[in-house]
């Protein structure tokens, strides 16, 4: 029997520990696979972003359904996915975790090389590239997942028997970019074995596993609050309904993307619950559901902006308020180019901190330790997600004036 990837990664760990042990600091040979990891994890970014923002854009269909319901629709999924993100900001700088943690003196870093952003229009104007591949060159991700947007939206615009030529070599390309994901996803125990004992040579201390454990009740903090109070706040507002209900009709689909962390591998069973068990009409459970897979990512975007504070205090990086804006907006359009599979709200944790500049060698080091202990992370963010798409199903459906009439009990 095939064991789970995290128990690999779990295994992978003990591991790194045990063989430390034995060899002492003759194990620095074996760092070098954590660095391989790392630098797969950054290579697919572009094209995992640019190609799942394109084909999630363009899936819409039509330019005319991205009119007034598509517009609802995406107001929802923007507001609550920044909800989440200042939830997550606030809980971060309540309960600070990398704090704990203590680097070596010479693994500072160095606040001049932050980015600093003169305002928030700064951002905004920066986020529209003057040249889209040398933007790709460059890294310019925020430019990037303009670029991918605008992209999208043409090619609704455009009619039927162009977008037929064009959107089936898209789509076949980002299947293949996800493919390529889920093997280098399939390398993380051997590149978390790396990064372990790269980290035990750095004698980083106790303190700093105590603050990972810090730092995962903090984002389970966050994602309770939003699943369990913001979401239903939410629900009961607009639908005036026991959000009780909501969670009992879902059960399926919440189960389904626990156990699967996969957000499009639970959407069949999602349909499903929203339309036969809540009464969701077709019409718009189809629109809004696969569109919510794609880019409503309420827990990921929580994750990426309270990961990218954490890294920033465990490296004793001071970010000031504008920095914590560019967090914000960066981690908002991450989310929207995250890739609804297993752990893939850490591959684009990158996007986020190379936007206020955090880089270094102990980056990788702190990412391959939250991959280690990032599998019920990824569970619960995956329960945020599907929940929030079902409300605003709801919420949609309501709006339209559509009776919710269930088929099943």
């Amino acid at each position: 029997m095939k064991l789970k990837l995290h128990w690999q990664i779990l295994i992978a760990m003990g591991l790194a520990w045990l063989f430390y042990l034995l060899v002492g600091e003759s194990s620095r040979f074996v760092e070098p696979l954590g660095v391989v990891f790392i630098r797969l994890l950054k290579m697919i970014i572009i094209p995992l972003v640019v190609l799942s923002i394109v084909t999630g854009v363009a899936g819409v269909g039509d330019s005319k359904k991205l009119g007034r319901m598509g517009i609802k629709t995406l107001a929802y999924y923007l507001g609550t996915s920044l909800l989440a993100i200042v939830l997550g900001l606030v809980v971060v700088n309540l309960i600070q975790p990398g704090k704990m943690a203590e680097l070596p003196p010479g693994l500072s870093f160095s606040p001049d090389q932050l980015h600093k952003p003169d305002s928030p229009l700064d951002v905004l104007i920066r986020m529209i590239p003057t040249n889209p591949f040398a933007a790709a060159v460059e890294g310019d991700i925020l430019g990037l997942i303009f670029f991918s947007i605008l992209v999208g939206f043409g090619i609704t615009r455009v009619s039927s028997r162009i977008k037929e030529k064009i959107l089936p070599p898209v789509e076949a390309a980002f299947e293949v970019v996800m493919q390529v994901v889920h093997v280098i996803i399939r390398l993380a125990p051997i590149g978390v074995f790396g990064l372990i004992v790269r980290m035990l040579n750095q004698d980083l201390g106790t303190e700093f596993f105590k603050a990972v454990g810090l730092y995962m009740m903090t984002i389970a903090v966050g994602l309770s609050i939003h699943f369990l109070i913001v979401l239903p706040l939410i629900y009961y507002l607009f639908v005036r309904k026991n959000p009780l209900d909501q969670f009992r009709n879902m059960a399926s689909a919440l189960a389904t993307v626990f156990a699967t962390s996969s957000s499009l591998a639970a959407l069949p069973v999602t349909m499903e619950c929203v339309e036969d068990n809540i009464g969701v009409p077709n019409k718009v459970a189809g629109f809004v559901l696969p569109l919510g897979a794609t880019i409503n990512m309420d827990g990921t975007a929580l994750f990426e902006c309270v990961g990218v504070l954490f890294i920033a205090q465990v490296m004793g990086i001071p970010l000031g308020m504008e920095q914590q804006l560019l967090v914000v907006l960066t981690a908002l359009l991450a989310s929207i180019g995250a890739a609804a599979v297993p752990s893939s709200g850490l591959v684009m944790i990158f996007i986020v901190l190379e936007a206020v500049g955090i880089q270094g060698e102990m980056v990788g080091v702190i990412v391959g330790t939250m991959l280690a202990v990032d599998r019920p992370l990824d569970m619960y963010r995956g329960l945020v997600n599907i929940f929030s798409d079902s409300v605003g199903a709801v919420i949609i459906a309501k709006s339209e004036g559509e009776e919710l009439q269930p088929k099943a009990n």
